[in-house]
């Protein structure tokens, strides 16, 4: 399955990856110079220099997977709709609170700072809906809630929001 990335996201991902290729060097050095330091076995410097590389590795990878295979999307939401990079108010009656979410890519989410995955069970929900509309999300098979759109105040994508 190919992940559905803005422009924007994958601007970011090779930006990150060309910072990462940037220090491969430098890792490669400096598992070369705590490698010298003797026994491997009790040589902390040298296995906290091929811990940093591996991540740094790892991370590579990921981002060049992602960028191989990402599927571009745009916003195509009409001016009344809820679309990507859109900031929602909405009302959990269930709470009786008032919560303003940004729906965002999958790569982009951080609920805790109110960016909204498209892909999670909250930002199917409430993509394409409008002000006024009641919703159900549907989280499992035991839980959903209840929520109403209170406002959409379109947005694009600024790349604030963070990758994961």
């Amino acid at each position: 399955m190919h992940d559905e990335l803005t422009r924007i996201d994958i601007q970011k991902m090779e930006a990150e990856l060309e910072e990462h290729r940037r220090e491969w060097p430098d890792l490669i050095a400096e598992v070369q110079r705590t490698r010298a330091f003797g026994d491997l076995s009790e040589n902390y410097e040298y296995k906290a220099a091929k811990q940093e590389q591996n991540q740094c590795r790892r991370r590579m990878r990921y981002l060049e997977n992602m960028i191989k295979t990402a599927r571009i999307i745009e916003d195509h939401s009409a001016a009344d709709e809820v679309g990507l990079y859109d900031k929602v108010e909405i009302y959990l009656p269930e709470d009786d609170e008032t919560e303003t979410v940004q729906i965002v890519t999958t790569v982009r989410c951080d609920a805790n700072h109110g960016f909204i995955s498209k892909e999670s069970p909250f930002g199917k929900s409430i993509l394409g809906r409008k002000v006024g509309d009641r919703i159900t999300v549907h989280v499992n098979d035991s839980y959903s809630y209840e929520a109403v759109i209170r406002s959409i105040t379109k947005g694009e994508d600024d790349g604030s929001a963070a990758l994961l």
